[in-house]
C-alpha cells in the first residue's frame, strides 16, 4: 500500500509481546530452517534460487507464507503506515481499474483470504477488503488478488487486501456510515480472562463498528468456540445500535453462506467435524437508537 500524504506509523504502548509481524520478508526460494535437511543440516540453495518465492501474478502457495497463528493486537509497534484521516486515504492503490470505488465491505482478520476473494464475485459493485495484522498473511492475499486478477480478466478488480491493526487503526480509514458489512470470522478467542481485552468484539470495539456501519449494516460474526460465541452474542445484543437477525433470514443471506463455507478456519472445522456457532446482527437507524453514543 501506497500511504497517503501525510500519513504516519502509529504505536501502542499496552502489551509487553513483541508481535511476529516485524519480522523479515518470507524466505527466497529453496531456502530453508536450520535442521531441515538430511540429519539435520539445512538445504543449500543454488546460486539460481535468488528470485522471490511467488513471481508477481502467479498465484502464491501458502506453505511458503505461514505464520504464527495470533498476534497481540495491543503489542507495542510501529509497523504500521495509516493516514492521519480517513479523507486522505486512497483507495485507489487498491483498486486501481475501478476508479472512485470506496471500501463498503470489509473483512477483518481475513487470514488467507478465502472469503475476501468470495466476497468479490458475490458483491461485483462493492469495494471488498480484507484487513490482516500478519505481513506475511497479508503478502499472500495481495498475490492471491493479483494472481486472481490475471486469470480472470475483468474479475476481481473490487477486491484487496490491507494489512494493519484493525483494533487500533480503523478510524484513520473509514468514515462515518461508510461500511455496509463487517465480517469477524474465527477470531482469537483470548481465552484467560486477562486477555479478554484483545478480543475483537467488546462494547467499546462494537461502538466503533457501529459508526462505520451505516443504518442497516450488517455485522457477520463465526467462530468454532461455542463459549465465544456466546461471548459475541452477548455483547451484540446488549449493545443499543444492534438487532439481531432472525436466524430463518439470515440462512438467506449468501454472504452467510460463503462466511460459513469458504474460509479457510471453516474448511478445517469441517474436516475435522467440527461446530461452527454464528450470528448476525442488523445496525440499526440512529432515530432509534435509544440514547445518543456519538
Amino acid at each position: 500500500m501506497v500511504p497517503a500524504a501525510g500519513s504516519k506509523k502509529r504505536s501502542n504502548p499496552e502489551g509487553n509481546e513483541a508481535p511476529d509481524d516485524c519480522s523479515p520478508s518470507p524466505p527466497l526460494a529453496g531456502e530453508a530452517k536450520a535442521g531441515g535437511g538430511p540429519r539435520g543440516k539445512a538445504k543449500k540453495r543454488s546460486e539460481d534460487d535468488t528470485g522471490p518465492i511467488t513471481i508477481e501474478g502467479a498465484m502464491p502457495q501458502k506453505r511458503f507464507y505461514r505464520a504464527r497463528a495470533h498476534v497481540n493486537p495491543l503489542s507495542h509497534n510501529d509497523c504500521y503506515e495509516y493516514p492521519k484521516t480517513p479523507k486522505e486515504m486512497d483507495w485507489s492503490v487498491h483498486y486501481p481499474n475501478r476508479p472512485g470505488l470506496k471500501v463498503s465491505i470489509v473483512d477483518v482478520g481475513c487470514g488467507f483470504g478465502g472469503l475476501t476473494v468470495a466476497l468479490s464475485p458475490l458483491f461485483p459493485d462493492k469495494g471488498v477488503l480484507g484487513m490482516e495484522i500478519r505481513v506475511k498473511v497479508c503478502e499472500f492475499v495481495r498475490l492471491r488478488v493479483e494472481a486472481l486478477r490475471r486469470e480472470n480478466p475483468g474479475q476481481y478488480q473490487n477486491v484487496s487486501s490491507l494489512r494493519t491493526n484493525s483494533m487500533l487503526l480503523l478510524p484513520h480509514f473509514l468514515e462515518r456510515h461508510q461500511l455496509e458489512k463487517m465480517f469477524f470470522c474465527f477470531p482469537d478467542p483470548h481465552f484467560k480472562a486477562k486477555n479478554h481485552r484483545r478480543r475483537i468484539i467488546s462494547v467499546p470495539l462494537l461502538t466503533e463498528y457501529a459508526f462505520y456501519l451505516r443504518p442497516g449494516g450488517l455485522l457477520y460474526m463465526i467462530t468454532d468456540v461455542e463459549e465465544l460465541h456466546q461471548w459475541h452474542v452477548e455483547k451484540a445484543e446488549a449493545h443499543p445500535c444492534f438487532e439481531a437477525v432472525p436466524r430463518g433470514e439470515a440462512e438467506k443471506d449468501p454472504a452467510v453462506k460463503a462466511m460459513t463455507e469458504v474460509t479457510e478456519e471453516g474448511k478445517k472445522v469441517a474436516r475435522m467435524g467440527g461446530d461452527k456457532y454464528w450470528a448476525v446482527f442488523r445496525r440499526i437507524p440512529d432515530e432509534d437508537v435509544p440514547y445518543t453514543i456519538f
